[in-house]
C-alpha cells in the first residue's frame, strides 16, 4: 500500500473511530437499578503526556468537512455548546484507541491534540470540572466538546444533554516561537489546585453573545442595523471604558437555552458573521 493509500486508511479508520461522531446527543446514560452507578471519580491531575500514536493526523475528514488538528494546544480557550455520550459508545475504543469508559473523566474534541487536558466550565451554573480529550467529535452543528457521562454529571447537564460551557486547555507546550532547549528531566505532574468554592449559580439574564468589538461608535450602530435588519432581537451596543481608547461592543441577549443559541448562530452565519463569543456578567 503506498503512503497516500495509507493516509486514507487511516483518516477513515480514525473518523470511524471517533466515539461521538455521528450522535446528536441525548445519549443514553445508564438504567435506573440495572447495574451499581460507580461512583464520580475525581478528576485526572494534568500532566505532560506523550503524543497518543492514533488521532493526531494532521488533517481529517468527517461528512464532508475537514478539519485539521492543532500543533499545540496552548492558548485554547473557546465557549460554546457541550454535550455528553454515554452508553451508546461505552466500551468501544477512541480515536486514541483508549476503550471509552462512560464513567471516566474524559472528552472528545475535533482538533486539539490527543491527549490533552481541559478544564470545562458550565456557564450556567458555575461548576468546573478537569478532563482528558483522548477522542475526536462531537460532529453535530454547533458543538465544541462531547463529555463522557461522568463528567456530564458533575457539571449537571445530563438532563438537558447539552449546555453552554466555557472550554481552556491546561498546555505543557512552550508558546509558539518561544521553545527553551530543555534538559531531559522526569515529567512532573502539574501542582494541585486548591479546593475551588462551591459554585454560584450563574442567572440565564446575565449570559450574552457578543458579534463584535468596535473601536468607533459609528460601526458598531451599523452591526447592530445589521442584525436588526435580520429581525435578531435584543440587540444592543456596550462601551466599554475600561480600556482606552474605549471600545464598543455589540450584544446580543440575554441568552436563555441551547435552542435560542443555535437558531441565533444560525441566522449570524447566514450575515456571514463567524465566532460570535459567549460572555456572561
Amino acid at each position: 500500500m503506498g503512503p497516500s493509500a495509507r493516509v486514507l486508511v487511516l483518516v477513515l479508520f480514525a473518523a470511524a473511530l471517533g466515539g461521538c461522531g455521528s450522535a446528536e446527543v441525548k445519549d443514553s446514560a445508564p438504567k435506573s437499578g440495572s447495574t451499581r452507578i460507580p461512583d464520580l471519580p475525581d478528576d485526572p491531575v494534568p500532566r505532560p503526556l506523550p503524543r497518543s500514536k492514533y488521532g493526531n493526523m494532521s488533517q481529517y475528514e468527517v461528512f464532508g468537512k475537514q478539519y485539521r488538528v492543532m500543533q499545540t494546544s496552548s492558548g485554547y480557550k473557546e465557549r460554546g455548546v457541550a454535550s455528553w455520550y454515554g452508553t451508546k459508545f461505552h466500551g468501544r475504543l477512541t480515536s486514541s484507541r483508549e476503550p471509552y469508559d462512560m464513567y471516566q473523566m474524559t472528552a472528545a474534541h475535533k482538533t486539539l491534540p490527543l491527549p490533552t487536558f481541559v478544564r470545562v466550565r458550565n456557564l450556567s451554573n458555575g461548576r468546573e470540572i478537569i478532563v482528558k480529550v483522548n477522542d475526536r467529535g462531537p460532529f453535530a452543528h454547533n458543538r465544541i466538546i462531547d463529555l463522557s457521562y461522568a463528567a456530564a454529571l458533575k457539571l449537571d447537564m445530563v438532563t438537558s444533554g447539552t449546555s453552554l460551557v466555557e472550554v481552556e486547555a491546561i498546555s505543557f507546550d512552550d508558546p509558539p516561537g518561544d521553545r527553551p532547549v530543555r534538559k531531559t528531566t522526569t515529567p512532573q505532574p502539574a501542582p494541585v489546585a486548591p479546593a475551588a468554592p462551591s459554585p454560584k449559580r450563574i442567572d440565564e439574564d446575565h449570559i450574552f453573545l457578543q458579534v463584535g468589538a468596535f473601536g468607533s461608535r459609528d460601526n458598531a450602530h451599523r452591526r447592530r442595523a445589521t442584525l436588526e435588519d435580520a429581525n435578531i432581537p435584543t440587540v444592543f451596543v456596550v462601551e466599554d471604558t475600561s480600556v482606552s481608547p474605549s471600545l464598543y461592543r455589540v450584544r446580543i441577549g440575554p441568552i436563555r437555552g441551547i435552542v435560542q443559541y443555535d437558531i441565533i448562530v444560525e441566522e449570524l452565519e447566514n450575515l456571514g458573521i463567524a465566532d460570535p463569543y459567549l460572555i456572561n456578567e
